[in-house]
């Protein structure tokens, strides 16, 4: 693999932000800073431009909308994944964990088998990918076909995490019955009858959902799966999920359950389209709340890929926090979190998964994605 040299860039390290540093690229990780030698190495002049490491997003559920972006309306899946692929490398993000929700009987797209063959399509698609695509399967605990479709991905190592979520009306997001029916109905378009099925099948299932959950935990264990819970509610339910060997607690509702949550060595997980809009859709704890409080390890893009960027570059404006901060919480955090200890900084000995950020109109883009020290994306904003 040929080496580059990345020159004259403002560079985010994982303890400080430091202008005109110099990179160098080999064999698709990061050979030297600031190198007194580069041998034939080819050089691109980035002209001050941000040089970040790759976004890193745990948790984002676009590429089901990529597959049915309308109810019972599907595209062809390899279509699909490509289009994610590319919107993810051009919002920055080089590792993604495409979250893919197992909750038969209800939701289209999150039927156990077209998930299992979205999981299928990724996999069979990353052969081709700009970036590293993987897999987040979500187990709706109230499900009691899933179980073993997830033990088989999970064996064969096709997901990569697993969280486990309780959208029963009366916790978590949907604080009562009227919520949860409102959101089936306009978000699915599922008619009153079909939502008093789906109702009364969540109540009949769920007094199982601890074995359920339980089976399919330890097989993440043992696969050495990165585990998390999701819409935590209360320092119980924090103590429940960490028994299961969950490292990570996505979108915790209030400051004390993130608070609680921290102090279980739990990641705490938010939304970043949350920061960029000022608010959470199900009117759960701000993001932006959660990082000026000091309880948010990691910010994912949710249901927008493109959001993670903006959002991060605000924080240090609008939490009072350093730059290298402010980029920890989609590099080298969620790396953490996960387990990949190879990628989430700029750090001689570490994948060379970099993006350079130009700022246009006040609003940053990226122009140039590496992925494993290979050309991803290149965006020419010369003419702007």
């Amino acid at each position: 693999m040929n080496s580059l040299l990345l020159t004259n860039a403002r560079v985010v390290f994982a303890n400080e932000t430091r202008e005109g540093v110099a990179v160098l690229i080999k064999d698709g990780k990061i050979a030297a800073l600031d190198p007194l030698s580069a041998g034939q190495a080819r050089v691109i002049d980035l002209s001050g431009r941000l040089l970040m490491p790759g976004m890193i997003d745990l948790h984002c559920d676009a590429l089901e909308k990529e597959v049915e972006p309308r109810p019972n309306v599907h595209f062809p899946l390899p279509f699909a994944c490509a289009q994610a692929d590319k919107r993810n490398a051009a919002a920055g993000i080089t590792t993604i964990y495409h979250a893919l929700s197992f909750a038969n009987h209800e939701l289209g797209v999150r039927n156990n088998q077209v998930a299992a063959d979205v999981v299928r399509a990724v996999r069979r698609w990353q052969d081709h990918a700009l970036v590293d695509n993987r897999i987040h399967a979500r187990y709706e605990i109230s499900d009691e076909t899933a179980p073993p479709i997830l033990i088989a991905l999970l064996e064969d190592r096709m997901a990569h995490m697993i969280s486990f979520m309780d959208h029963t009306p009366g916790q978590g997001q949907f604080k009562d019955v009227a919520a949860y029916r409102n959101y089936l109905a306009k978000t699915y378009s599922k008619s009153e009858s079909e939502l008093d099925d789906i109702l009364a099948r969540k109540s009949r299932v769920g007094m199982d959902a601890a074995n359920r959950v339980n089976a399919v935990a330890a097989v993440a264990r043992r696969m050495g799966v990165a585990i998390a819970s999701h819409d935590d509610d209360s320092p119980e339910k924090v103590d429940a999920v960490v028994a299961l060997g969950a490292v990570i607690s996505e979108f915790p509702i209030n400051l004390e359950t993130a608070r609680a949550a921290k102090e279980k060595g739990l990641a705490t997980l938010f939304g970043a389209p949350n920061v960029l809009r000022g608010k959470s859709q199900s009117g759960s704890m701000r993001a932006l709340d959660a990082v000026i409080e000091g309880v948010a390890d990691c910010l994912c893009g949710d249901y927008s890929p493109a959001a993670l960027l903006p959002s991060v570059l605000r924080l240090p404006d609008l939490a009072g926090i350093q730059l290298h901060e402010a980029v920890a919480l989609v590099t080298r955090n969620p790396a953490s979190a996960a387990g990949l200890a190879d990628r989430g900084e700029i750090a001689v000995g570490k994948r060379a998964d970099l993006i350079a950020v130009k700022e246009l109109g006040g609003l940053p883009q990226v122009e140039r994605v590496w992925v494993h020290g290979v050309p991803a994306l290149t965006a020419h904003f010369d003419h702007a």
